[in-house]
Formats: C-alpha cells, structure tokens, sequence
C-alpha cells in the first residue's frame, strides 16, 4: 500500500460563533482558557491517540457547513461544538447529517451544559444526528471525543 493510498488518522474540531472568545467570553462558565490552548490540548490528546487533529473555528455559518461537507469528502471523523449554531441551524444539521449518512463519526461537544442553562439553550437540531454528544466537562469534552471517534473507528477496522 502506498502513502496516498494509506488512510490518515484524522479528525477535525469545529467550533461556531464566539468560541474565538475564550478565555474572554463569560469565564465563569467557558473558564479561562483560549481558543490557542485547546488547540495545543486537542493536537496533544490526538496525538497520544495516533491522530492528526486540527481545530477550527468559525463565526460565520457557511463555513462551518462548508467544513462539513469537507469532512465528507475527505472521509474525516468531525467533533462538533457548534455553540449557538446548536439551537436553531437546519442547515448545519442537514450539513452534519452529510457526515453520519457517510458512516463518518460526528460527536457534538458543549464546554458547558446547555441543559442547565437558559430554556432557549436546552434544544439542539444536531443532538438527534450526532452519534453521541458530551456537554458539561470543559475541555476536557474535546478529549472525550476525540477518544470516543478513535475508538469507535478502531472498532470498525
């Protein structure tokens, strides 16, 4: 088998609107952590696990479809915090169904638990697409899921 033939471990982190604000945004829930540091905590959890991972963030819904669509595409695993995306974005769930109809891991990730936090917070449109969803444990969630997708692809192959 050949290098461009050989499956790559990788999984991407997409982040919506405002989590470019941590550490900023509201410490007393999201804490007081950056964007750039759950960058190096992913690379590194990621990286124990033999995956390339790479984190991004988005304010603008288009390109979080459009890197849902690239997950697809790519045959790429998604771990999905897609902050106030969560709550009413169709077109971010047809998009993410794209990547469990493709059989593709998608974990939706929450730093707090919306559950406990305001009414309008407690409905998410990817909850019922997702294959699992962790919400409630900081950033420690992230490594959560990217041990969840390292296992449950492991466990197909």
């Amino acid at each position: 088998m050949t290098q461009e033939q050989s499956v790559s471990h990788k999984i991407v982190i997409v982040n919506g609107p405002n989590l470019g604000r941590l550490g900023v945004r509201e410490p007393e829930i999201y804490g007081n952590a950056t964007l750039q540091t759950l960058r190096e905590d992913c690379t590194e959890w990621g990286r124990k696990l033999g995956w390339d991972v790479e984190v991004r963030q988005s304010d603008d819904e288009a390109e979080v479809i459009h890197w849902m669509h690239q997950a697809v595409d790519e045959r790429t695993p998604v771990v999905l915090n897609p902050a106030a995306f969560t709550h009413y974005s169709y077109g971010l769930a047809d998009a993410a169904a794209q990547v469990t109809d493709a059989d593709l891991p998608l974990v939706e990730v929450h730093i707090s638990n919306p559950a406990s936090r305001e009414t309008f917070r407690r409905h998410s449109v990817i909850s019922p697409i997702a294959t699992g969803t962790i919400t409630g444990m900081g950033f420690y969630g992230y490594k959560l899921a990217i041990e969840a997708i390292a296992e449950l692809t492991d466990a197909k192959n």
